[in-house]
Parts: C-alpha cells; structure tokens; sequence
C-alpha cells in the first residue's frame, strides 16, 4: 500500500488551518472555574448581538430535560457549584451524566442554561461582575476571531467540560438519529474544477443526513480527521461520528482541485463553508475538505480543517 494514513494526514500540506482556535482553547482552559463560567457569559451575550443562536432541536431539550430540572431546583449557591463542578471535571453525578451527553446535547444544556440565567431562574454571573485580566485577553482574543472560529472556540470550551470516568463507551447519549430526507427534497452541489463521483456524494449525503449511504463512501479502515482532533479510524467509528455531530450541517462546497497520486490514488481538495443548526444560516465555518481515494474511488482519508481566514478559501495549492 503505497499510503498510510500518517502520509495521507500530509496531502496538500500548504493548507492553512486556524491555529489560533486551538490556542485560544488552551488560553481558555488554563482559567480558573469561575473565570470561564464569566467568559462563556460574556461571549454569549456578545455573540447574540453578531451571531443568531438557534433554538435547540427537542430531542436535545428531552435528553438533558432532567439535570435540568435538578439544577433549577438548587438554591443559587448550589446552582453557581455545579457549573462550577462541570467546568472543574468535577467527580459528581451531574458532571458523569454530563460527560455521557453526545456534543449537540451538551450544546443543548449550555443554551437552555444561557436562557434560564437570562431569565432569573438559575444564578447568573453577579452585577457587575468583573472578569480577571487573563480571563478578559481571552474574551478579547475570541472577540477578533472570525464568527466560524467563535463557533468553534466556544463549542469546545462546553464540549470537554464534565467527568468523564473513561468508561462513557457504548452508554454515550446522542439525539436520535434524524431520518435521511425524502429524494425529491435532497438538493445536488456543484463544485468549480471538481467532478469526482465520490466527493459530490459525500456532500449530498451528509447534506440529507444519509448517514448510511455516507459511510459506503469509505473503505473499511478509512479515517477522517475532524479539525483539530486526531483521526477517527473505522467505518464504524466515522459512523458514529456523523450521527453524533453531523446532523442538519448545510455543506456549501465552493471549488476545488483534483490531482493524481500513487498508485491509482487521488488527492481532492475542496474549500467552501459549513452551516449549523446551531447558529443562524448567515453564519458559515470557513472549511476545506482533503480527501485521499483508493484506485476504487473509495475513501481512504478525509480531513476537515478549519481555515485560517477566507482567503484561505482560494488557496488550492498542493
């Protein structure tokens, strides 16, 4: 096998990720408990000015409706503890029940809390409030960063909070799987410069949450490398993957360049933006695809980058 998938990581190596998002999370997760509790207040608050936050599905509100109700009937102290406990990965039952929860519902929980704070029911940062000066140059870092990259930062700020025991495995509670949409109501991508079978029925698939003709894209040991993470190996694990954090996503490919390699190998590279159900639709993640095909047009490697800045959109390079 002329590729291995730490040669494959290495195809169009010229792209330029975001790498300020995975330094502003490392900033964030340096803050004490209660600087970043302050923080994603603030950064909430901000981005409902700049960025519309969209109402969670139900299934999301049903999964975590009950450590809801748990924290609603706290008194304000224990309500401020147990957010306190999540972002410390405390060892506690709500912080376990937590770190079973797929991403969207943990997304879920954080959103409906934001809405119960507003509302007075559970205790939100006191008047006044003051964040400390390392908590305050994050806020500022994640203020000049690009909507997508905002996304991002406080997307993975939720998503590693809780008490992960390293036994969640086979009990991870995720939304029920949305049925894929009916043929008439799926629509087709047009790519400039790429005609590959493969890459258009990629993004046609998860388009309409066909999750299961998606994965028949693969071969059996094929991987993705979702941006910042290290790859996701298997048909089953990629599987999974999709059907915990890829629902409802609207991908809008926008060009690309297709090129031979080894062995009957194709590299493609395709850049455009990625739309989620959790933000408004004027909001897209700048992305670029790098897929890597075996001599049968399978999908041996994808990977998923956040990019830099828009201009990274046009860069195509090897």
């Amino acid at each position: 096998m002329p590729f291995t998938l730490d040669t494959a990581r290495g195809i169009f190596p010229d792209t330029l990720s975001a790498d300020v998002v995975p330094a502003t999370i490392a900033r964030f997760s340096q803050l004490n408990a209660e600087d970043q509790l302050a923080l994603i207040w603030f950064a909430y608050l901000e981005m409902g000015k700049s960025i519309t936050i969209a109402a969670p599905g139900a299934a999301s509100m049903t999964l975590a409706e009950n450590t809801l109700n748990e924290i609603r009937q706290m008194k304000p102290l224990e309500q401020s503890q147990a957010m306190c406990d999540l972002a410390n990965r405390a060892d506690t039952p709500i912080c376990r029940t937590y770190a079973s929860w797929s991403p969207n519902v943990k997304l879920g929980f954080w959103y409906q809390l934001g809405k119960l704070m507003e509302e007075g029911v559970v205790a939100p940062i006191p008047e006044g409030y003051k964040l400390s000066a390392n908590a305050s140059a994050v806020l500022q870092a994640i203020r000049g960063l690009d909507p997508g990259q905002q996304i991002t930062v406080l997307r993975n700020a939720v998503v590693g909070m809780g008490f992960d025991s390293g036994k969640v495995g086979d009990n991870r509670v995720s939304e029920p799987v949305v049925p894929p949409k009916d043929m008439a109501q799926r629509t087709q991508v047009k790519i400039e410069g790429v005609t590959n079978s493969t890459v258009l029925e990629y993004m046609n698939n998860l388009n309409a949450n066909d999750f299961n003709a998606l994965i028949e894209l693969f071969v059996p040991d094929g991987a993705l490398q979702p941006p910042f993470q290290k790859p996701i190996v298997g048909k089953d694990n990629v599987l999974r993957f999709f059907r915990e954090e890829c629902q409802n996503l609207k991908l809008i490919p926008e060009r690309g360049v297709e090129e031979p390699a080894e062995d009957g190998y194709t590299q493609i590279k395709v850049t455009g933006k990625v739309q989620t159900p959790w933000f408004g639709g004027n909001v897209g993640m700048n992305i670029a695809w790098r897929f890597l095909l075996d001599p049968e047009n399978k999908i041996f490697f994808v990977a998923i980058d956040l990019l830099a800045s828009p201009k990274e959109l046009l860069n195509l390079a090897r």
